[in-house]
């Protein structure tokens, strides 16, 4: 569905409530700096079309990189800007060195000079312990005149302390969800807030009844989602070691899964604390989070040790995400950069620049269409696959969810409302064998009509032959990390050194470069094009220089 129809629609549907987003800063909705025509275009158009609340953050609890949405967000005289401290650590550890009561005092002193209406915690691990939260909020109460919103994670199984802690404190606001969707990576009850302020001084005021009215509904709805779950059955204290944010874990579950790493999480926890420590210990929140998760990933699938990879990452294929975040491109940590690993991982390796410039075509596709020219811009991916199957096959937000997710059952029949006054009845009556091709004939009906569809089934196996597997004791052979969408950017007969960048692996979001370990002249590419691959499939082989 395209996400500005949805905005709107809830919009419509909910005049009197205040809609909010996140806002990542420079990053705006995405992984990378844009262009500050890009965020205020994208602020001015998400307002217009029913966003009152932003909430903007830096991956790095950089100001300046916030600055330019909080400037946006200003200009537009309605909306309000609700900026973040992303807090990671314990304030409370007197062993904390840099995560410090003063570093989050002095960051927020200058959230509120550059403009902020609102102040936040975003707390996205679920890290913030009752007594810090007690600490932080009286802090940030007694020095500033502005509100304060606390947001965390019910990870760890005990953040209702923490929002109670911070309602005495005197927070002015806390995110809690409903009991169906509550706890784990998700936030605490807000059933179990309300019947834990009432009768008190700082009630909510909210209806506990009405709220239990609500979860059938949600209780329902999230079992419609039951594929996409985090994977996190019950709460764990392991998050205070790894500290993986909560909207992150079910992610990077995803990737392992993808990776064929699935069997290996526990570790890929671990492999997450060691690449935290390795890149400065970060402050880890979307896209910075992605940049530790990536390099754990990374680490876990090439099967690499920590401490060999941090003395030595110029003997590695590093992934990109890593590189551009050591080269800058999501500003400057807290800590400062890790020395000397910064130096030896960007020797030898081409740096991208830090910030784009908005181009002549794009700028006129901004004012032309808005939101196409911003979907293409902030994900260009997911914009394109989007495009095509609207014009393949129409709009499909308008087919329920349990039927989009898990298809139709045989002789039942669908209402699907086109729009006001037309209706489909759709029905599903047999499936044939496949064919040589794999292919079945589905037979469906359309208002009562049949018409047969042929559909590939993807779970019959193909007769393709198996990729060719790459020799680890050859020199020159070389082969995909992970299993991923490799796309070789060489050609037989091309003179490379060692180093030098042979195709590019693509797997959930994560990418990286495959070079070559040694100097020679590519002999064999085993790849035509972008393609799927396991890992250590055969993508190119050079003949090493004598």
């Amino acid at each position: 569905e395209d996400p500005w129809e949805r905005l709107a629609a809830l919009r419509e549907a909910t005049p009197n409530i205040a809609l909010q987003m996140l806002l990542r800063g420079r990053n705006t909705v995405g992984y990378t700096p844009y262009p500050t025509e890009v965020t205020d275009a994208f602020v001015a158009e998400a307002t217009e079309t029913g966003i009152d609340i932003f909430r903007i953050f830096d991956a790095l609890n950089d100001i300046e990189q916030m600055r330019p949405a909080i400037e946006a967000v200003r200009a537009t005289s309605t909306a309000l800007a609700e900026v973040c401290l992303c807090y990671t650590g314990d304030l409370s550890d007197p062993a904390e060195r840099l995560y410090t009561l003063d570093y989050y005092l002095g960051l927020a002193e200058r959230i509120v000079d550059a403009g902020a209406h609102v102040l936040a915690i975003k707390d996205m691990a679920g890290l913030l312990r009752a007594p810090a939260a007690r600490t932080l909020v009286t802090a940030l109460r007694a020095r500033f005149d502005l509100p304060v919103h606390l947001h965390t994670h019910d990870t760890p199984g005990g953040q209702l302390a923490t929002l109670l802690a911070a309602v005495e404190a005197g927070v002015d606001a806390v995110d809690a969800a409903s009991a169906a969707l509550a706890g784990t990576t998700s936030q605490p009850a807000l059933s179990a807030l309300v019947a834990g302020t009432d009768n008190t001084a700082r009630s909510t005021g909210l209806s506990l009844a009405a709220l239990c009215d609500l979860e059938p509904y949600w209780e329902a709805t999230r079992r419609l989602y039951a594929p996409f779950e985090s994977g996190l059955p019950a709460p764990t204290g392991r998050v205070y070691t790894h500290e993986i944010p909560g909207g992150q874990l079910s992610n990077l579950r995803q990737q392992a899964i993808a990776l064929g790493l699935g069997e290996k999480f526990e570790q890929i926890e671990d492999m997450y604390a060691a690449a935290n420590d390795i890149l400065g210990n970060i402050v880890k929140v979307t896209p910075s989070s992605k940049v530790v998760g990536d390099l754990a990933l990374h680490l876990v699938a090439v099967g690499a040790d920590p401490e060999v990879f941090a003395a030595d990452p110029g003997a590695f294929d590093v992934p990109d995400s890593v590189i551009g975040f050591l080269s800058g491109e999501l500003g400057d940590p807290p800590g400062g950069w890790p020395e000397p690993f910064r130096t030896k991982a960007l020797e030898g390796r081409s740096v991208r620049p830090r910030e784009t410039e908005l181009s002549d075509e794009d700028a006129r596709g901004l004012q032309a269409d808005c939101r196409t020219t911003l979907n293409r811009l902030l994900f260009p991916g997911p914009a394109k696959e989007f495009a095509d199957s609207r014009e393949r096959y129409s709009d499909l937000s308008v087919i329920s969810t349990r039927d989009f997710l898990y298809g139709l059952d045989f002789e039942q029949e669908r209402d699907v409302y086109l729009k006001e006054g037309v209706r489909l009845i759709l029905g599903a009556e047999s499936v044939s064998q496949p064919d040589e091709r794999g292919f079945r004939t589905v037979m469906c009906t359309i208002n009562g009509q049949l018409r047969p569809i042929s559909v590939r089934d993807r779970s019959i196996s193909s007769d393709a032959p198996a990729q060719e597997h790459a020799d680890p004791s050859t020199p020159g052979q070389i082969g995909a990390p992970f299993d991923g969408v490799v796309s070789p950017v060489c050609s037989v007969g091309d003179a490379v050194s060692a180093g030098d960048v042979v195709a590019t692996i693509e797997a959930m979001k994560m990418e990286a470069s495959i070079t070559t370990p040694v100097a020679g002249t590519v002999e064999r590419v085993t790849l035509d094009g972008a393609r799927s691959v396991e890992g250590g499939d055969l993508v190119a082989v050079v003949a090493p220089s004598p």
